[in-house]
């Protein structure tokens, strides 16, 4: 009954009977969700596997920002002067923009919402406004986050990427073509990482618990996104036909 009642509040409208629906709902209803997931944690990956498999448009909230200031819309005049100093943009600014695309530019769409809402009142207005069929969380362990963003090292020249332990130079802190020393990024530093976790935990708690309590929030535990994704990829098939079979890569 727990997993029944859901997936009918996550809209799903489902039939006891036995018999076959006319039309199936699944083919019918336009599917809305939100992606969430700290900073390291595959949010990227899993993200692509999703657009890719299920037909959905991406819409991922940074780049709407970019695309509006690029295209000098009357909301990205608005956010400008925020975006070109490096602030952060106010929260009922970014509600306007989220709002706007979802209700214009996407409207008839079947979409996966990245990088927003980031607060309980972001959340309250997109819930007002458009119905989700659910949100999904990557609830990677922080030492596993850790431990990926700080190995990261680049060489810088070319952009060529290595890891410590998933994909480690040829001779450590060396590049494998030129040799030059290999650099961190500042924002894969420890400490810098920590920080950042723990802005995502105090920011992102109540608003777990806000879809939780709205019976929207579907939660994935793992430490690597091809151990996540079969369990992504089974829960959202029960919503939306997929139109790729599994497959991990």
């Amino acid at each position: 009954h727990g997993y029944l009642a859901f997936l009918v509040s996550c809209g799903i409208e489902i039939d006891i009977s036995g018999r076959e629906p006319e039309k199936t709902p699944m083919a019918t209803k336009v599917f809305r969700a939100v992606i969430m997931g700290p900073p390291g944690s595959g949010k990227g990956t899993i993200s692509e596997w999703i657009v890719r498999d299920f037909a959905l448009k991406y819409l991922s909230c940074g780049e709407l920002m970019r695309q509006n200031v690029r295209n000098k819309t009357p909301l990205g005049l608005e956010m400008a002067p925020y975006v070109e100093k490096g602030n952060l943009v106010p929260d009922e600014v970014v509600t306007k923009l989220i709002l706007h695309e979802v209700n214009n530019t996407y409207k008839n769409d079947h979409w996966l919402l990245d990088g927003f809402p980031r607060t309980v009142p972001q959340a309250e207005a997109l819930y007002q406004d458009t119905t989700l069929s659910c949100v999904l969380n990557l609830a990677v362990p922080e030492e596993e986050i850790t431990k990926r963003i700080e190995g990261r090292w680049i060489h810088a020249a070319s952009g060529r990427t290595y890891h410590t332990e998933f994909n480690p130079p040829k001779v450590p802190f060396k590049d494998d073509v030129t040799g030059e020393p290999l650099e961190q990024r500042a924002d894969d530093k420890p400490a810098t990482v920590r920080a950042r976790l723990a802005t995502y935990r105090a920011q992102t708690e109540p608003l777990l618990a806000y879809y939780d309590k709205k019976g929207l929030l579907h939660e994935f535990h793992g430490t690597k996104s091809k151990e996540i994704w079969p369990h992504v990829y089974k829960y959202l098939s029960s919503i939306r036909k997929p139109v790729r079979a599994l497959s991990i890569d």
